[in-house]
């Protein structure tokens, strides 16, 4: 642990960039390759997540923005008097900056994200306009198991936005809220963003915006396994490709090599046939019911749900189920 600023302290507890390499080699000698979605976020990686967050076509965003912005003091209520917040994936910490001023007996924020640099930045960032606040920086997986620095009494509460829990399969998502609720006790709560089914083609425009900054950020993570792991994907020769799978419920987003093609990686070689893809990230989608009936099975109560006025994204907000006494 080192202090950066008054206020704000760094926590690393990252310890998947010694994996990485392994993981990788792994993922792309499945018969349908893949990259982990997680290794989108390096700092580059992060910085365009930012940009497609503002184009005209992801809907998410303004969706979600719209809900904590028309209905913070509801979603205040609902949570009840919180101690400390803990955010997953917090990038640029936007999000939250709609609900701290509700939160009135808030003390300590716990952003979570793996991309170091990009969240001590965002990090300090929030302490100077929130200076009373506590913000414990934690650099970290937050798929994977971590001790977290939590410490003193008084309520819990998750936060996790921009629809990421889509990211995961569904018996992935079942185990991570179950590890999730391994962080809380008995009557904390859980605030999540979850994107909602909807028509084809909203659903693929926001994936396949026209300025191409999602198709960046899909190549970018070429670009990081050039840099970290020595690999040499020639980026010219893979381009983006977002589909919705209807029958999945899910948007997929792949990589699809342009021809026949060799890339090499540590020692291994891997052969590319000319539109062999790379499945990079899933994003599912949940209708309300589906999702409150997931979260049940993992532990959690449904408590309260919010949508847009086009009811094109919903939040959610749980609380862990209160263990019965014998």
């Amino acid at each position: 642990m080192k202090t950066i600023k008054h206020r704000v302290e760094s926590f690393d507890l990252y310890t998947a960039k010694e994996n990485m390499e392994e993981d990788i080699l792994q993922n792309l000698s499945q018969q349908q390759k893949q990259i982990p979605a997680k290794y989108f976020y390096d700092k580059q990686g992060s910085e365009l997540f930012e940009l497609i967050t503002q184009q005209e076509e992801y809907y998410p965003t303004r969706a979600e923005t719209e809900i904590f912005m028309n209905d913070c003091k509801s979603i205040a209520q609902y949570t009840g008097p919180i101690h400390t917040l803990i955010e997953y994936g917090s990038g640029s910490s936007k999000k939250i900056k709609s609900l701290l001023s509700s939160f009135q007996s808030l003390e300590e924020y716990m952003p979570i994200d793996i991309s170091e640099e990009f969240l001590l930045q965002s990090s300090i960032e929030l302490s100077n306009q929130y200076p009373h606040l506590s913000v414990k920086a934690v650099c970290g997986d937050y798929t994977a198991p971590l001790e977290l620095p939590i410490k003193g009494a008084g309520k819990k509460a998750i936060f996790f936005p921009g629809s990421t829990i889509g990211n995961f399969e569904p018996r992935e998502a079942k185990a991570f809220l179950v590890g999730s609720a391994g962080h809380l006790n008995d009557g904390d709560g859980f605030i999540v963003g979850v994107d909602t089914k909807k028509d084809r083609e909203k659903l693929e425009a926001a994936y396949n915006d026209a300025n191409g900054i999602t198709a960046e950020f899909n190549v970018n993570v070429l670009r990081r396994l050039n840099r970290e792991l020595g690999a040499n994907f020639d980026l010219d020769q893979f381009e983006h490709k977002a589909l919705y799978n209807e029958e999945k419920g899910r948007i997929e987003m792949h990589l699809r090599s342009k021809k026949e093609q060799q890339v090499q990686i540590s020692n291994r070689l891997f052969e590319f046939k000319k539109n062999e893809t790379i499945h990079t990230e899933n994003s599912y989608k949940y209708s309300i019911e589906e999702f409150q009936l997931l979260v049940q099975q993992c532990g959690f109560v449904p408590v309260k749900v919010w949508t847009d006025e086009n009811e094109t994204f919903s939040v959610h907000y749980m609380e862990k189920q209160q263990t019965k006494k014998s």
